[in-house]
């Protein structure tokens, strides 16, 4: 299986980092546990494997934070007002290295983006796990990106050094759909870390997608993609997956 020669390369190079931050973005109904979308399921598996090798690593449940949506004062009435000195959250505990600069974080109390550029900034390699849904990454990953175009604007636009904590950061994409579009959501995703200023090695980053027919609408092709996508586990974290079954055999979870 070719994706999962490219997961074995994602957790080979990640055996090599520390301090790793994982971006979960895909949703189900809350109360359906046993019903895990598949890239977080990737996500939890590769944690497990990653702290067996003693390295630290936390998962984020991005679709379980309130992100409130992006004002775009990038283009307001005023020009450019993102992420300038005076959009500073004005609070040690949420923004203890002074960099988060978002004006929805200080127009909307409850807003909880500071909960992923504190750890953002902590990190030495980061990689969002994303689902592609008619041909573009989720409405939750979608949010949260806009939410960060201040730490790019800053750069390009303000004309400000780089925040020092993300200089070497590197960042990565596991892009996971049924049928359509992923190779160009997986480039387009990629580009813009690179204008973030991220690096941007292609071992972090691989996208999974069932079939190239883009009208096979199926209910058995849907069903296949979770048979494919066990199979995928199996050969990219056999180890981990033997683990698991053992465990869940004596009535484990």
């Amino acid at each position: 299986m070719k994706a999962a020669g490219k997961c074995e390369l994602l957790i080979q190079y990640l055996e090599s980092k520390n301090n790793i931050l994982f971006l979960t973005t895909s949703t189900r109904y809350r109360e359906h546990h046993w019903d895990v979308p598949k890239t977080t399921h990737l996500a939890r598996r590769i944690k497990q494997h990653l702290d067996l090798k003693r390295k630290h690593v936390t998962i984020i449940n991005v679709a379980n934070l309130m992100i409130h949506e992006c004002e775009g004062n990038i283009s307001g009435g005023r020009g450019n007002n993102c992420g300038v000195p005076g959009a500073k959250l004005l609070d040690e505990r949420k923004n203890p290295t002074g960099h988060h600069r978002c004006w929805a974080s200080i127009n909307n109390k409850d807003d909880q983006l500071y909960k992923i550029s504190r750890d953002l900034f902590k990190s030495q390699a980061v990689v969002f796990f994303v689902s592609v849904r008619w041909g573009q990454t989720n409405s939750v990953y979608q949010r949260l990106f806009e939410r960060l175009s201040w730490i790019e604007n800053r750069v390009t636009t303000l004309e400000e050094k780089p925040i020092p904590e993300l200089n070497k950061l590197e960042a990565g994409i596991v892009l996971f759909g049924q049928n359509w579009n992923d190779e160009e959501v997986l480039k387009t995703q990629k580009q813009n870390f690179k204008w973030f200023g991220w690096k941007v090695p292609d071992e972090l980053s691989f996208c999974w997608q069932y079939t190239k027919n883009a009208e096979d609408e199926s209910a058995e092709s849907y069903c296949d993609a979770a048979k494919e996508f066990e199979k995928l586990l199996q050969v990219a974290l056999p180890n981990i997956s033997r683990r698991l079954t053992k465990r869940q055999g004596k009535g484990g979870q």
